[in-house]
């Protein structure tokens, strides 16, 4: 079985879509998949030009966002580049991690998308896919719409995106299957090891981690909140934010640790977050919109529980008392307190957490479970 695997950009690249494209042809690879890379697709310099006057004129005239993900211009121009390279190669399923760039594409090859929403999710629910103008709502729905009824298959990370496709497009649910992404940091720990760690973190001090590039959207604002009343309730605890400048009224306490983005990209930047999320008690990220959170998966493989909430696909990917807690979009900074705190008053019970954690990591949120799930349904078709 060959697979065509279809990217917008260089699957090779760590840095792209939060490194799934390429964990995602890694974990294929690995179940003995051979792949046909066929990417970067290319923007002609006209489509360039397109795109651009299109932006600029809702934005000035409209004040409207435009984008270029569901033009079906730039999508037809995509489909015959990677319907060139089919002529060249031989394979057996077209495969993308997105489903745009085959949503025009007629090939003789059955077609499969792995992806973490679908445009009708998105919609209103990103602040990127927020005002957005009349031509781009079309065009998402009408792609949308069109990829689901061609393909063969329908890969979402969450039940939430799955569900979207089934309810908002009215695809058939056979063909709608969900398979959570694992986590995009190399991670060789042992049980034994993990148990270790765990013993190692201090029972009288919480260590919170706060893991995101976009402070309002992954609720920066509430973890802070939170370490700041637990901080005056009489817990010692520190909150560790990386991956965006913290916006906040007020001078940032001793207790709030600033490192800024650290990169995956790099083997020091895996290995510095790697310690980092080994040492911290929580992971706090109360997304406010979220499609799944690769990162709670990476949490989870170190035996971290995470404090999210229930938005988006995340309910896939952190499951109440087994690898964290979800609390709903409205839910104040005490009942949040109230769960940390009762876990450190009894802290047997974190540590039953924790270890739950991880095996929620080892059972379902790792790429090698997913890359078997995956290729299972592959075979099928």
């Amino acid at each position: 079985m060959n697979l065509a695997y279809v990217t917008n950009y260089n699957p090779l690249e760590i840095k792209n879509w939060s490194g799934l494209s390429y964990y995602i042809a890694q974990t294929l690879k690995q179940q003995s998949i051979p792949l046909e890379y066929i990417g970067p697709l290319k923007d002609k310099l006209f489509l360039k030009a397109v795109r651009k006057s299109k932006r600029h004129y809702n934005e000035f005239f409209n004040r409207k966002r435009y984008l270029k993900d569901p033009d079906p211009i730039i999508l037809k121009e995509y489909a015959k580049q990677v319907s060139q390279k089919l002529s060249e190669v031989k394979t057996d399923i077209v495969f993308s991690i997105t489903p745009n760039p085959i949503a025009y594409l007629e090939c003789d090859q059955p077609k499969v998308f792995w992806a973490d929403s679908t445009f009708a999710a998105m919609l209103n629910f990103y602040p990127h896919y927020s005002n957005l103008c009349r031509e781009t709502t079309k065009h998402g729905h009408l792609v949308e719409n069109l990829v689901l009824q061609k393909c063969q298959l329908a890969i979402y990370a969450s039940e939430w995106a799955a569900r979207s496709a089934v309810e908002d497009y009215n695809v058939d649910p056979s063909k709608v299957k969900v398979v959570p992404f694992g986590a995009n940091l190399e991670n060789h720990y042992s049980f034994d090891e993990i148990k270790d760690l765990i013993e190692s973190r201090p029972s009288n001090k919480c260590n919170l981690l706060f893991l995101g590039v976009d402070w309002f959207r992954k609720g920066g604002d509430i973890a802070f909140e939170v370490t700041k009343a637990l901080n005056q309730s009489g817990l010692n605890t520190e909150l560790t934010i990386i991956g965006c400048e913290p916006i906040i009224d007020e001078p940032l306490p001793s207790y709030v640790k600033h490192l800024g983005f650290i990169s995956k990209s790099t083997i020091e930047g895996q290995k510095k977050i790697s310690q980092l999320l080994a040492n911290s008690h929580f992971l706090i990220l109360p997304s406010r919109a979220e499609c799944f959170g690769v990162v709670f998966c990476e949490a989870s493989s170190f035996g971290v529980p995470s404090l999210a909430t229930k938005a988006g696909g995340i309910p896939t990917a952190v499951t109440d008392n087994v690898n964290g807690k979800l609390f709903t979009l409205d839910a104040n900074i005490n009942e949040y307190c109230k769960y940390i705190s009762d876990l450190f008053m009894n802290y047997s019970e974190y540590k039953k957490l924790a270890i739950s954690s991880f095996h929620e990591y080892e059972s379902r949120l790792n790429w090698t479970t997913a890359g078997q799930t995956v290729k299972n349904l592959l075979m099928n078709l």
